[in-house]
């Protein structure tokens, strides 16, 4: 399956106990095994939950409670809109040079340029 959602995007969540926010993807992680769940995304500031740390003097940790983000289905994030503010779909277009280029289908503009 080929993901329209890449690294760097800036997406809203809709969603989940953090529908509504908006945030950049840090990466988009596929699991071990899980074929039908698909794959998963880590947004900047969203979906954020406690780890526990032991301290490891090895290399120079303290320990403690860290808060990190943690993924997401890519099936609850959309990608965000600029121009119009609000979420959008991703659709594919070939250009004359025979490049493939993602674009809003709302606007037809490019994603990426």
């Amino acid at each position: 399956m080929k993901c329209k959602i890449k690294k760097g995007d800036a997406v809203i969540v809709t969603t989940g106990k953090d529908k509504g926010k908006e945030g950049v993807i840090l990466s988009v992680v596929k699991k071990k095994g899980c074929e039908k769940q698909g794959l998963r995304v880590i947004v900047e500031g969203v979906n954020m939950v406690k780890k526990h740390e032991k301290p490891n003097p090895q290399k120079e940790n303290p320990g403690g409670i860290r808060e990190r983000e943690a993924s997401l289905s890519i099936s609850n994030v959309a990608i965000f809109n600029k121009t119009t503010g609000k979420r959008d779909r991703v659709g594919l277009k070939m250009l004359e040079d025979g490049r493939k280029v993602r674009i809003f289908k709302s606007t037809g503009e490019m994603i990426d340029v």
